[in-house]
């Protein structure tokens, strides 16, 4: 065999082996994409490895703004955000119905629980969750509100209306105005119970003074969705990178980021993928 037909089979080889090889994403048009998401999904350290997967896998840089959930659907109402990743389910689909988003999604649940002192002093552990708050309010034991309009504040404010309870105003009821992680923090530097998400509690654990007290109940099941900003009142918005990041996220690879965070450090995941399901199947309207 001649030098020619050598080289020519050498490149023949290097050609079929470039087919098998999987083809490089190129850049998007518009790579800069905003993602208005609780601060539960950042303070739980979720992003930390979800974002970055997204990135690589896609070419778009995420711009995450974390704030209660009730904020980011105004980010969404108002065209300042892109993307949507919130756990408020009422608050959401009055969000669709009035037209401010085009896609919602469900991704993902943990659950909340009723965090405390290990002394106890109200006397909760182990009771269900309107049970704990009355006790909490008759013993005038001090309970720490994040009082931000968040997911976790509105199904906060659900339980204190079952236990026909009105916090606010009372001496024993903080509102901190802050997101989880720092409400966690003045929670057991005040000795306080707040309520929280399970993953937020388990990420800043051992910096906290504080111990689950309440779990378990079916009213405090978290559920998250993503929602695509409708585009048509503001054709400014990153619509298809908005749609890249729900299919990321509810894709198999996303749902399996999301199913197995937190597994490695705490032996558990710290949250349940489910895309696969329905609402309806989560006991959701």
């Amino acid at each position: 065999m001649n030098h020619t037909r050598l080289w020519t089979l050498g490149l023949t080889l290097v050609l079929l082996a470039s087919l098998s090889l999987p083809a490089c994403t190129s850049k998007p048009e518009n790579p800069a994409l905003i993602l208005a998401t609780t601060t539960s999904t950042q303070d739980s350290g979720l992003l930390d490895v979800l974002i970055p997967a997204f990135e690589a896998e896609t070419g778009y840089t995420v711009q995450v703004v974390a704030v209660g959930t009730g904020e980011a659907l105004k980010m969404g109402e108002e065209g300042n955000a892109d993307v949507l990743l919130v756990h408020a389910p009422s608050s959401e689909i009055t969000f669709m119905e009035g037209g401010f988003g085009s896609d919602r999604r469900l991704v993902m649940h943990n659950d909340f629980v009723i965090v405390g002192p290990a002394t106890d002093p109200a006397g909760i552990r182990g009771l269900d969750p309107v049970e704990a708050l009355a006790e909490i309010a008759e013993s005038g034991a001090s309970f720490v509100s994040r009082g931000d309009n968040s997911g976790t504040h509105k199904k906060e404010l659900s339980l204190w209306n079952n236990a026909e309870i009105e916090p606010t105003g009372q001496a024993w009821y903080i509102e901190t105005g802050q997101g989880m992680g720092a409400t966690l923090k003045i929670a057991s530097e005040t000795e306080a119970y707040t309520l929280t998400d399970r993953a937020t509690y388990l990420a800043n654990r051992d910096n906290l003074s504080l111990e689950i007290l309440v779990e378990g109940d079916a009213s405090l099941l978290n559920v998250y969705h993503v929602i695509v900003v409708n585009p048509d009142p503001w054709p400014d918005v990153n619509n298809a990178g908005a749609i890249a990041f729900a299919d990321f996220i509810t894709s198999a690879e996303g749902q399996e980021i999301i199913g197995t965070f937190g597994t490695e450090e705490f032996g558990q995941p710290l949250f349940t993928p489910d895309a696969d399901k329905t609402d309806a199947e989560l006991g959701l309207p």
